[in-house]
């Protein structure tokens, strides 16, 4: 069974930083594309960042671009995203998932497999 259990989510003034972390389980960690999303208050499931199996193709949204970095350590099956410069607009619910279920999630269809790891950017 395909498990994500996402942390290091937590309460940030504007301007601060987190790290966010995805214990991944029941598939080949190595070789799958995998991406976080995000669902802020009252909102539908937004893209944030993604990272191709192969290296080196990192991507990430234009609202994050600059302030956010996804990366991998395959060792441990785990995936992370870097929040630096947060704004208030970042205040929500974030989910790790793998790339292939990104459109019936943005559309959904389905729902993300783990519980997510709550954001808030508040002064």
């Amino acid at each position: 069974e395909v498990q994500f259990l996402e942390s290091g989510g937590g309460l940030v003034q504007p301007g601060g930083s987190l790290r966010l972390s995805c214990v991944a389980s029941g598939f080949t960690f190595s070789t799958e594309g995998l991406s976080w999303v995000r669902q802020g208050p009252g909102k539908g499931f937004q893209w944030v960042c993604g990272d191709g199996a192969g290296g080196g193709s990192a991507l990430c949204s234009d609202h994050v671009e600059g302030r956010f970095n996804i990366s991998r350590d395959n060792a441990k099956n785990t995936l992370y995203l870097q929040l630096n410069s947060l704004k208030t607009e970042d205040t929500a619910m974030y989910y790790c998932i793998k790339a292939s279920e990104l459109v019936p999630i943005i559309t959904g269809r389905v729902a993300p497999r783990g519980q997510g790891t709550q954001v808030t950017v508040s002064s």
